[in-house]
């Protein structure tokens, strides 16, 4: 009888920050960080607790969703100052947005940038990414030598990402990120992700994963993560809250529960400079040794 494979310990969880999206708006909890100087700020309380990825969104002057490049600059400056080697991930998705003004800011050239690889119905509104956008974007982030984080809002997006792999649009091995808890899309079920984390093995082998919680699920995606030896996302463009009884008091908060999770399971949490070699991404600049 052939012995059964050794079971492979997980590695470092690279801790991702979600600091501010196009929603909620700060109405909603006053630690979401609007101003560029405030995700600076957030950032940088976010990083010395553990967090070596940050997913950006920018807003504008009344808080509205905005893709202007200059705010994507400088809020790429303010966290290459203060947190040197940190991952620093666009988002280019569409909640506010044209397709024509998505990938608007990739000429300056982030370590990541998020790609949904096909369209979705959110709450109350369809998240569209029809398929020569998804290959109009592929080639955005080829030409300025972006990473793309994978966004699996829904199954037929991960054998989507096979596809651009096999067309030679983005490069294995890819980073994907299996979203949780969205209304009218994929549920936040236990069993959803294991049977995506087993097809990503079989489909795109020696992919790295992320997941995240939306909402109240949250915390048990941050769970099933670290259980499953993938990678964790937190912060306040997916959850508000701390727990049922209280509002989040910072991203960083956030971040500092999700480190104390992963000691707790005994997982090392990934320093950015870690990260980077996990998710074959180029060397920072000027980073902290």
């Amino acid at each position: 009888m052939t012995p059964a494979p050794a079971r492979r310990e997980p590695g470092p969880c690279i801790i991702s920050v979600a600091i501010t999206g196009s929603v909620p708006q700060k109405a909603d909890n006053p630690a979401v960080p609007i101003s560029v100087s405030e995700q600076i700020e957030s950032t940088h309380e976010a990083y010395e607790a553990g967090a070596a990825l940050v997913h950006v969104h920018v807003r504008g002057d009344q808080g509205e969703p905005s893709s202007d490049p200059e705010r994507f600059r400088a809020v790429q400056g303010g966290v290459q100052r203060h947190c040197p080697d940190m991952i620093i991930q666009f988002s280019t998705g569409g909640r506010g947005r044209a397709l024509a003004e998505r990938g608007s800011m990739l000429y300056l050239r982030p370590d990541m940038a998020s790609l949904a690889t096909g369209s979705v119905n959110f709450p109350n509104s369809v998240y569209e990414n029809p398929p020569d956008f998804i290959e109009l974007l592929a080639n955005e982030l080829r030409k300025y030598s972006v990473k793309p984080e994978i966004e699996i809002f829904d199954l037929a997006m991960l054998y989507n990402a096979q596809r651009l792999v096999a067309a030679g649009l983005v490069d294995a091995p890819l980073h994907v990120q299996f979203v949780l808890g969205l209304k009218n899309a994929l549920p936040a079920r236990r069993s959803v992700l294991d049977f995506m984390v087993r097809e990503l093995a079989e489909v795109l082998p020696g992919a790295s994963w992320t997941a995240a919680g939306v909402g109240r699920h949250q915390l048990t995606v941050n769970h099933w993560a670290l259980e499953l030896g993938g990678h964790c996302r937190t912060g306040l463009e997916d959850n508000v809250r701390f727990d049922e009884r209280r509002l989040a008091t910072s991203n960083a908060e956030l971040v500092l529960r999700v480190r104390q999770l992963a000691e707790e399971r005994g997982r090392e949490v990934a320093t950015a400079a870690q990260a980077r070699r996990l998710l074959d991404l180029r060397a920072a600049e000027g980073a902290r040794a």
